[in-house]
């Protein structure tokens, strides 16, 4: 046995792993680290997450990575030095978390990385016969795991599309795992770039538990407010959009995207909610003149009304906690739209499930990392639940 299989063996047999599991997401504001400490599998997982930091982003990351990110036409050569540079830099800041928590490469089991998604495809946005769903994530775990010394496991969605789906989302299989209850029906509402929601009924029935992507959360307001003030990178503490008024012709012509009429689960991204699609919708609205304070207090609305809809849409019944996560619990106005557009609805971050709401995501990875090596079969997988039971990711040893 090769000594790199029998180290990962020891560790799938381990009654309790450390596993630091890595999220970058569209806003590309940051590598979210959670230092995560894991034991089980399955419906018997248990996760204490121990440390969570966000390292922000330079300049010149965020620029290598726009010039490529969710555009159809790029410089190829760049996007394969990319893929490279990306796995080093990910790994350096591992190795600067380590320092800080005074760890060393020994004490983990292993690195969940999800990569830096440049393009997310699936069939009903490309609508091209000839081809099936299609996401590209970059930063090669190679790299990263040669740079930190640790075993990583990365790449988790391109099995979940080999499998049928679609790639995202793959919060429900974190969620069912860590969040079920049958103390109370919940939903998770991560708002990232993209927002996304996870059912968990309190009867436990796997075949209810559903998750999907349900439409914009940061991703138009951030690239609205990159475009008018460049150096600014979101609209903190919503200061502009509360001084605008929304406009209810952007509003209706914003709401028109097919991907709000297809049924749950669905997936999306800023391929399709981005400044274009903001462009166009105010073309067909004709306010193009529109005060950029108005443009980013209708783009506000347009998330929590998207996010409103879905829930409604979903018929899930009102007494139950929403459990929010992600950069959106940031956005005041955003919040407290979403609370008088849920009437009924309890609302909480995920810290009242003792996980830090902007570690969330991060977990994630690390738990299907956990799945990875040591779970089996997802109980909620069912062809009602469109969700595959699979196990996610690929290994790449550090030598």
């Amino acid at each position: 046995m090769h000594n790199h299989i029998k180290k990962l063996y020891q560790s799938a047999a381990k009654t309790e792993r450390r596993i630091i599991g890595l999220m970058s997401g569209t806003s590309l504001d940051g590598l979210d680290v959670a230092l995560c400490r894991v034991s089980g599998a399955g419906l018997q997982t248990k996760l204490v997450l121990e440390q969570h930091t966000t390292l922000n982003y330079q300049d010149d990351y965020r620029d290598r990575v726009r010039a490529v990110f969710s555009k159809r036409d790029v410089d190829l050569q760049h996007v394969t030095l990319l893929n490279a540079w990306i796995g080093q830099q990910h790994g350096e800041m591992v190795k600067q978390c380590l320092a800080q928590w005074q760890l060393t490469p020994l004490d983990i089991d292993l690195i969940a990385s999800h990569g830096q998604t440049i393009f997310h495809c699936p069939k009903r946005q490309h609508q091209d016969p000839r081809w099936g769903n299609g996401t590209l994530q970059i930063g090669d775990a190679d790299h990263l795991a040669v740079t930190t010394g640790i075993t990583t496991v990365s790449d988790f969605r391109q099995k979940h599309i080999a499998a049928g789906a679609e790639g995202a989302p793959l919060a429900v299989y974190g969620d069912y795992l860590l969040f079920s209850s049958a103390a109370e029906n919940r939903i998770m509402l991560n708002i990232g770039g993209i927002a996304n929601l996870t059912w968990l009924p309190a009867n436990l029935r796997a075949t209810e538990v559903f998750s999907s992507d349900i439409g914009p959360g940061n991703t138009l307001m951030d690239a609205y407010i990159r475009q008018q003030q460049p150096s600014v990178q979101y609209d903190e503490g919503a200061h502009l959009a509360y001084q605008g008024k929304v406009s209810e012709p952007l509003l209706n012509a914003l709401q028109q995207a097919p991907f709000f009429a297809a049924a749950m689960p669905k997936t999306t991204g800023p391929e399709l909610f981005n400044l274009g699609y903001l462009h166009q919708a105010q073309q067909r609205s004709h306010t193009l003149n529109l005060a950029a304070v108005d443009v980013m207090a209708t783009l506000n609305r347009f998330s929590a009304d998207s996010i409103i809809n879905a829930i409604r849409h979903a018929i899930l019944p009102n007494n139950c906690v929403i459990y929010a996560s992600g950069g959106g619990i940031h956005n005041p106005l955003l919040m407290q739209q979403l609370a008088d557009g849920l009437p009924g609805f309890r609302f909480a971050t995920t810290a009242a499930l003792t996980i830090h709401p902007d570690a969330k995501e991060a977990v994630l990875f690390a738990l299907l990392a956990n799945e990875c090596i040591a779970g089996g079969e997802q109980p909620f997988a069912d062809a009602a639940t469109g969700f595959p039971s699979i196990s996610m990711g690929k290994i790449s040893f550090a030598d």
